[in-house]
């Protein structure tokens, strides 16, 4: 039951956070296996209603989240469900996180989001790219090439500072 909180202390003052998170983390534990599957199944559909539909935060429940992540205003967040995300990352409202369309039929890979890594309000990470550790992403940026760690980058398309 633990990692279902795992994130609860960071969000201490963040409700909307933390229910947020706390429905992810739950809906996250049927990829376990298949009778957590069938088990979860009502809730996968509840998530997706409200936290999706009516918050406005699409977080697939297949998605890769280490422990310790931050959503602040969560609100016109994109996250696809293939992309990977790690520990004690921070997320801000208006941010999308996933794949480029390459054809008619063909996508891109998903980004890889290091530990520690900050990202601010209205960003884009596109592409088969890594975000390394201590990351700070300023807001608005458009980020599409890879970012090594302990960077700061900023702007369209984002540059390291």
């Amino acid at each position: 039951m633990n990692s279902i909180f795992c994130d609860w202390e960071r969000n201490s003052k963040n409700l909307k956070g933390r229910v947020i998170l706390f429905s992810f983390r739950l809906a996250h534990l049927a990829t376990r296996n298949r009778i957590l599957f069938l088990i979860l199944l009502p809730h996968l559909v509840t998530h997706r209603i409200f936290i999706e539909w009516l918050l406005g935060v699409e977080i697939p429940w297949k998605t890769s989240i280490g422990e310790g992540l931050i959503i602040y205003h969560g609100h016109a967040l994109v996250i696809n469900d293939a992309s990977k995300i790690g520990k004690n990352c921070t997320l801000r409202h208006c941010t999308t996180i996933g794949n480029k369309q390459l054809s008619d039929l063909s996508f891109s890979d998903c980004p890889i989001i290091g530990d520690n890594v900050d990202i601010g309000s209205n960003v884009c990470i596109i592409g088969p790219i890594t975000i390394g550790d201590n990351v700070k992403i300023g807001a608005g940026s458009v980020v599409v090439k890879s970012i090594p760690s302990n960077s700061i980058a900023v702007g369209n398309p984002a540059r390291i500072i």
